[in-house]
């Protein structure tokens, strides 16, 4: 089995074709991205990434109306406009949290709908203020229906249960066993994203987080499926800062290529 690696293009603050070619020189196969819903900036945006040889995943995040109607309507626009692009696949953050499940559920529905009818996959990230914001919520949903698939994010729900899930173990090994994407950044109890990685005090951290993308490995190995990561270790202020000057304590760049190397290392 093969693993494939993307970029974020979140906090990308260079120009896109520098940009493409210094995520080509690192080593990834492509790009996690959201695209513009101007015609001619998509177009040369994608124009861009085919020059570069790079893949494109879709990010879908943008909409936030609490009325469910206008809510699904702007749901369908963003999911087509990256289906047109035909990504690898289509990472979602799909719902709200305020959102009943039956709410949610017409989401969850719509999508498997738009795949089904394009042959995109898309998959539905575990995130924190989305449908998915909880272990056991999205237990509930992957319970009662087989048909969904995951991005796992699993540093939001450390986030939310203010914990390393020792005590959501079931909810967490099904989450394991429904993903086809994986966001690899190292959350902790108090927030979604530790200041470096690589800094001793979070090895115990780093290690809970690998222990359950190998479980993610490793069902793929078996099964013969392709599994995507990207490196989504966002810009400040998911990356801390120092106070008054509000400088990142850390290298978002740095952090992400060391997060693939390590991951192309451990895999290999």
């Amino acid at each position: 089995m093969h693993i494939k690696f993307y970029a974020p293009e979140w906090g990308n603050t260079l120009p896109f074709a520098e940009f493409c070619q210094n995520v080509k020189a690192a080593g990834y196969d492509g790009v996690e991205m959201a695209l513009p819903l101007d015609p001619a900036e998509k177009k040369s945006l994608l124009g861009t990434l085919q020059q570069y040889g790079l893949e494109l995943i879709g990010q879908y995040w943008q909409s936030v109306e609490p009325d469910l109607d206008a809510h699904c309507r702007s749901y369908e626009t963003y999911l087509r406009h990256l289906i047109d692009a035909r990504p690898v696949l289509v990472n979602c953050q799909t719902g709200k949290d305020f959102f009943t499940p039956e709410q949610n559920r017409q989401l969850f529905d719509l999508a498997a709908r738009l795949s089904a009818e394009t042959g995109v996959k898309i998959s539905h990230e575990t995130h924190w203020g989305k449908a998915l914001f909880a272990a056991p919520v999205c237990r509930r949903f992957l319970t009662e229906h087989a048909d969904i698939r995951l991005t796992l994010d699993i540093s939001h729900w450390c986030t939310v249960h203010e914990s390393l899930l020792d005590d959501q173990t079931e909810a967490v090994e099904l989450a394991i066993a429904r993903t086809d994407h994986i966001h690899s950044r190292v959350g902790h109890p108090e927030g979604p994203q530790v200041n470096d990685p690589r800094a001793p005090e979070w090895a115990a951290t780093l290690k809970a987080h690998l222990a359950w993308w190998d479980r993610v490995v490793e069902q793929h190995r078996k099964a013969g499926t392709q599994l995507t990561i990207t490196t989504e270790f966002g810009p400040a202020p998911y990356l801390p800062t120092l106070p008054y000057s509000r400088e990142p304590v850390a290298d978002q760049w740095a952090i992400n290529v060391f997060m693939m190397n390590l991951l192309k290392a451990r895999y290999a």
